[in-house]
């Protein structure tokens, strides 16, 4: 067999082998060019240069910016405070401390409750007994459903409350029709009736109302809200949400027909999900005034909370003292879940659900926070009995 060329030395093979037949053919002149055209094996600084890996980066580190804006949104409520109330972020109005030497004419001002059943107006006539109880200057006005009649021979329990709410409590009474959205019922609270409430709007007669829901008992003495600044709505926030809203359970507003239109026009929408509160927030969640939450939005829930980091931030008080809570609080609201309402709760629901005594290893339990709590629902108990006797 004639070769081709000369066969390069195997420097690992003996000697007698270098001319052996079987070996394979090297050419020198092929490997040259193997080298010349061979890729090398890129370096690390040359793979994270690589265009591949750039893209990858890219996408990653888009992802996580995604990821940390959604956090930052949600965390400083940035959509909130660009399509929602506004408002929400603006620091609490500071109630006029006195008013005397002041000429006040207190019957532009009235006090507001709506009942829509025979238990919210027992509720209704017991608020109008605290605010009697307590001197209250304003006026008190009841809107009650129009099927109620006041014909104290009938001896339905409906006319006697409403007849003692305005021969005992000075209350003026007005029949409205209830306003109930079928359209957003379901089996929970009576929220579709809640609409009634901004029936408040249309009562022209006042320059502002002080309309509260009546699932709750007022503590102490509220004349002084009437002399907050002018703003068709002032509300506290609903401080218990994990997101920015404000609380219609408790609010100042400014009747007027254009408002009262708008209102209109807003029940219009309802439907389920979208309720009173829904409506306060879109229609004056960015031109309100926000009272604070601790004197006027206490829920009694918050006595049996495990944490009270939502009920504190934003307030004067920084520690959970529930001897001070109550001491400071003006109003307090019966919501408290899955506790019912103070007119539907047990003795033994009571028991149940009273929040625990703290501490007791090495010292005395701090029982506190339940003897308030099991006092205001108890207070509640006696005075419905005694005033609505039901």
């Amino acid at each position: 067999m004639k070769r081709k060329g000369p066969q390069q030395p195997l420097l690992d093979l003996p000697e007698f082998l270098q001319d052996s037949p079987f070996l394979p053919k090297f050419d020198p002149r092929a490997d040259d060019e193997f080298k010349k055209n061979r890729q090398l094996k890129p370096t690390f600084r040359q793979i994270l240069t690589s265009k591949l890996v750039r893209t990858v980066l890219a996408i990653l580190l888009s992802f996580v910016a995604l990821i940390y804006l959604r956090r930052a949104f949600h965390e400083h409520h940035v959509w909130a405070r660009l399509t929602g109330p506004s408002c929400y972020y603006t620091e609490p109005v500071t109630n006029p401390t006195s008013h005397s030497g002041i000429d006040i004419d207190w019957s532009k001002f009235a006090y507001t409750q709506y009942a829509t059943n025979l238990e919210y107006l027992c509720n209704a006539v017991m608020m109008f007994e605290t605010l009697h109880r307590l001197g209250s200057k304003a006026d008190r006005l009841l809107l009650y459903p129009n099927k109620y009649s006041l014909d104290a021979s009938l001896g339905t329990t409906e006319s006697r409350l409403l007849l003692k709410a305005r021969d005992e409590f000075n209350v003026t009474l007005k029949a409205i029709r209830i306003q109930h959205e079928n359209s957003a019922v379901y089996s929970g609270p009576n929220w579709a009736d809640s609409y009634t409430k901004l029936l408040a709007f249309d009562q022209t007669k006042y320059s502002r109302l002080l309309v509260l829901d009546s699932d709750a008992t007022i503590l102490q003495p509220l004349d002084d809200l009437f002399l907050l600044p002018p703003a068709k709505a002032v509300m506290p926030r609903a401080w218990w949400l994990d997101y920015p809203f404000l609380s219609s359970h408790f609010m100042l507003i400014q009747p007027s027909p254009p408002e009262y239109w708008r209102v209109q026009k807003a029940m219009e929408k309802a439907r389920l999900g979208y309720y009173d509160m829904e409506i306060m927030n879109k229609l004056y969640g960015r031109e309100c005034l926000v009272l604070p939450h601790q004197p006027y939005a206490l829920l009694t829930g918050e006595f049996r909370a495990e944490s009270h980091e939502k009920w504190l931030k934003g307030g004067k008080q920084e520690v959970w003292d529930p001897e001070l809570v109550r001491k400071e609080a003006k109003v307090v609201h019966f919501s408290d879940a899955p506790m019912p309402k103070p007119w539907l709760a047990t003795r033994k629901q009571m028991e149940k659900y009273q929040p625990k005594c703290v501490g007791g290893v090495g010292f005395e339990e701090d029982c506190r926070a339940r003897d308030i709590w099991l006092g205001l629902y108890t207070d509640f108990k006696d005075r419905r009995k005694e005033i609505c006797d039901m």
